[in-house]
């Protein structure tokens, strides 16, 4: 949307400065000879207004929906990286709290506890 609104602006100001440009009502553009009168010259200046008009809103609208997409990209790895800072503290304590079991139980082979446990059978 961006682009065609510049390619709107940019052809409303070609006509502008064509017309600045010309010293006389008629006007040569690529090869072809235009001559126009007052009413012709009217619709035509309405038309390159209408041009410029559309293109700037199009540039401006382009420019907002830009906008909302890049905040919300920033909004969502923001939140991914608070998610991943929540996931590691969650690590850090039960590494501490499995740390701090295997101190009190030290007659226990570590990480082998259902085999440690299975082994106390009564006979």
């Amino acid at each position: 949307m961006i682009l065609l609104g510049l390619v709107l602006v940019l052809l409303a100001g070609g006509a502008v400065a064509l017309v600045l440009t010309e010293e006389s009502p008629r006007y040569l553009l690529f090869g072809y000879a235009f001559e126009l009168n007052h009413v012709e010259m009217f619709l035509v200046g309405a038309a390159a207004a209408a041009c410029l008009l559309l293109g700037l809103w199009l540039l401006g609208s382009g420019s907002r929906r830009t906008a909302r997409r890049h905040r919300r990209l920033r909004s969502a790895k923001a939140e991914a990286s608070s998610r991943v800072a929540q996931l590691e503290e969650e690590k850090r304590d039960l590494e501490r709290r499995l740390e701090h079991e295997q101190e009190h139980e030290p007659d226990t082979v570590p990480g082998d506890r259902l085999v440690a446990r299975g082994t106390t059978e009564k006979k």
